[in-house]
């Protein structure tokens, strides 16, 4: 059904008024709603602002490695020391790796380029962030509502946005309403703010409708796999950084490692794949349990135990990706336009200062009697920030790292270094994702090693662990656009590759007794990463949010 014939049928969504409407409870949407607060008490004006969230609770879906610069931090809340927040690691030290199968060569840290040192920032959990951040807003009288899942776009009878709706509850799985029914709620507002995070699916909707990526590069991601240990003391060395290229990739493949040293003998390692891969056969989670064995990496890790898992599409087209911000009644806010610098592998401070700059806006327009219109000034003050500034130097370290790994070193040191970003080039993204992937027909398949359990492990012991759950009779929220597809194209010609690049085993392909294939969906399992929405070469997938459920990551 239609979400009009729903409405038909049960008649008119309930629905409430505010002044702005934040989709997303990550660092960007809440920076938003603490930057709106703390400028409504400034000027003695009462100010509506709510937040939707579609985990379980704020910081259930948030996931990254994460080394947090901050200096927006610093602008939004100068007093977060003394607030108790979770940046307690500095770091204390840099190792930049490259990996052969069984050497490490360290980089000298006067040949890294700037981008790759981290002095003065932190070793964090950015849940455990995200959720510091909710606690800020819900004191300055954010209202902010986990497990409500942001499923349609409002928009009034000039074409603006005017809000949202969230999921219709108690739907099954074939898609008939059952006696637990209820209809979705709409959430009116003077502007509204998508911080979905990367490859939002409302975001999605809105750069089409309204003709945001026009003349814009496209934009590029990479997965981002992730798993917190618990290791031996003697293994354990708090704010040490350690970054690897190399090994198990080649080097025509982007893509790289992160192990980061948390409090409490925690340790964060993860694993990046560019989602512009060619070979259909790479398995960047089979990547990620290889990598684990090199023999520096194993030696932090053997006699810990792995205690949480989980993956994420993260925007690594940086400032040439970038749509446009904003369209009548709201704008794009964070990793849902992606702010992410690729040269730095850094993003939160970037959803924070952007988070600002949007609230920024949408109060002055407020203040001013302003409502649905669009927020320009939040464009204008981006281009006029310190984060403009830092992107545009970085402009061209993705496409330098597409034509060699090694090149894309030297460049990086030449542009950061010796040129400090002044450079008078700029080079562009060319093609989306999937339309990267070659045919199996080139490749020789990849012999993965089978998980040991103790370093290495399959994708359902991992999944288990990253407390993913969906009510299994609800509908699901990964749609084929054509059933036949998966069979007569991509498992023919790309040798069935949604059941590699997926970190959660929620494709895969089965024989039935007459021995005709089919593709199974086990959207159970989904951590909600977005990979086969991107990769999938005939853009045959649709992520859409589903009615509850995802990972439920405890500090990630």
């Amino acid at each position: 059904m239609t979400p009009q014939s729903w409405i038909d049928q049960y008649g008119p969504r309930e629905s409430i008024e505010y002044d702005v409407v934040v989709i997303g409870g990550g660092v960007a949407g809440l920076s938003a709603a603490i930057r709106l607060k703390q400028r409504a008490a400034e000027q003695g004006v009462e100010l509506a602002v709510c937040v939707l969230e579609k985990g379980s609770e704020i910081g259930a879906h948030i996931i990254s490695g994460a080394v947090i610069d901050p200096r927006a931090l610093n602008e939004l809340i100068p007093e977060w020391r003394e607030s108790n927040a979770p940046l307690t690691v500095p770091v204390v030290e840099d190792r930049f790796l490259f990996l052969s199968r069984t050497r490490a060569i360290k980089i000298p840290n006067w040949a890294l380029p700037k981008n790759f040192k981290n002095h003065g920032n932190y070793v964090a959990s950015l849940a455990n962030v995200t959720r510091w951040l909710s606690r800020q807003a819900e004191a300055l009288g954010v209202e902010i509502f986990p497990g409500f899942s942001a499923a349609e776009v409002l928009y009034d009878e000039c074409g603006a946005v005017r809000g949202v709706a969230t999921s219709n509850l108690g739907v099954s799985r074939d898609g008939r309403p059952t006696k637990h029914f209820q209809l979705g709620m709409a959430l009116y507002a003077k502007y509204t703010l998508f911080c979905e995070g990367a490859h939002g699916h409302l975001g999605q909707q809105l750069q089409e409708r309204f003709g945001l990526r026009r003349g814009i590069d496209p934009q590029v991601y990479s997965i981002g796999l992730k798993e917190l240990w618990k290791v031996e003391p003697s293994q354990h060395k708090p704010g040490l950084v350690i970054h690897t290229v190399g090994w198990p990739l080649n080097t025509q493949t982007y893509g790289g490692s992160f192990l980061y040293h948390l409090d409490n003998y925690q340790v964060a390692v993860g694993f990046v794949v560019g989602l512009d891969y060619e070979n259909p056969y790479l398995s960047p989670f089979e990547e990620f349990q290889r990598y684990k064995t090199h023999p520096t990496i194993r030696g932090f890790l053997e006699g810990g135990k792995r205690i949480a898992y989980g993956a994420r599409a993260i925007t690594t087209g940086g400032l040439m990706s970038l749509p446009k911000l904003t369209f009548a009644g709201g704008a794009l806010v964070g990793d849902e336009a992606g702010f992410l610098n690729t040269a730095r592998i850094k993003g939160s401070h970037a959803a924070i200062k952007t988070g600002m700059l949007a609230a920024e806006a949408a109060f002055e327009a407020i203040k001013t009697g302003r409502a649905h219109d669009e927020l320009l000034a939040y464009q204008k003050a981006f281009e006029c920030s310190w984060l403009y500034e830092e992107l545009y130097k970085a402009r061209s370290f993705k496409q330098w790292i597409n034509k060699s790994l090694y090149i894309g070193f030297i460049m990086a040191f030449i542009e950061q270094n010796l040129m400090r970003g002044r450079v008078p080039w700029t080079l562009h993204h060319q093609h989306a994702d999937h339309e990267r992937l070659k045919p199996a027909a080139q490749y020789q398949p990849i012999k993965y090693p089978k998980p040991d359990g103790k370093l290495t492990f399959d994708r359902l012991s991992s999944v288990l662990i990253s407390n993913t759950n969906h009510n299994k009779n609800q509908p699901i929220h990964l749609i084929l656009k054509d059933i036949s597809v998966p069979v007569q194209i991509n498992l023919h010609k790309y040798a069935g590759l949604e059941s590699r690049y997926c970190p959660a085993a929620v494709y895969e392909f089965v024989r039935d007794k007459i021995g005709k294939t089919r593709l199974v969906i086990n959207a159970q399992n989904c951590v909600h990463c977005k990979t086969c929405d991107i990769k999938d070469p005939t853009q045959n997938i649709v992520w859409i949010t589903p009615e509850s459920g995802g990972p439920n990551y405890p500090n990630m």
